[in-house]
C-alpha cells in the first residue's frame, strides 16, 4: 500500500469515527412521510377552518412548522450530537441565540417607537399646543 493510499484510507477511517452517518432509505422514507403529514395537517387546519379563531390556527401552524424543521434537521440533514463532533449542534444553538436576540430586540425597538412617536390622528393633532 503506497503512502498516499494509506493516508487516504486513514483519513476515511477518521471520517467515519466522527459519527457522520448518512441516512438509510428507511430514514429518508420516515422523514418524507413525516414531512408530508406535517404539511397536510396545517393545510387541513386552514382550509377546513377547523379551529375556532385565526390566532389558534396560526399558533398551531407555527408549532407544526417548528416540528417540521426538526424533522428535516434530523432525517435529512442528519444533525445530532454525534455529527461533526457536536459542532453542528453547537452552531445551530449559536444561530438560534442570535435569531432570538435579533427578533426580541427588533420587537422591543418597534414597541418603543410606537409608544413614543408623535400622535397621527386628527383628534390628537387638535390637542397639541
Amino acid at each position: 500500500m503506497s503512502a498516499a493510499s494509506h493516508d487516504a484510507h486513514h483519513a476515511h477511517e477518521e471520517h467515519e469515527d466522527h459519527g457522520e452517518a448518512h441516512g438509510s432509505l428507511k430514514d429518508y422514507v420516515i422523514g418524507f412521510v413525516l414531512a408530508v403529514i406535517l404539511t397536510a395537517i396545517p393545510f387541513w387546519l386552514v382550509m377546513g377552518n377547523v379551529l375556532p379563531n385565526a390566532q389558534m390556527t396560526a399558533v398551531a401552524v407555527m408549532g407544526l412548522a417548528v416540528i417540521q424543521v426538526l424533522v428535516h434537521m434530523i432525517y435529512f440533514l442528519h444533525m445530532n450530537s454525534r455529527s461533526e463532533g457536536g459542532w453542528t449542534l453547537l452552531a445551530l444553538m449559536f444561530t438560534l441565540i442570535l435569531v432570538i436576540i435579533t427578533l426580541s430586540g427588533s420587537l422591543w425597538v418597534m414597541h418603543n417607537l410606537n409608544t413614543h412617536m408623535m400622535p397621527t390622528t386628527a383628534h390628537d393633532m387638535q390637542q397639541m399646543p
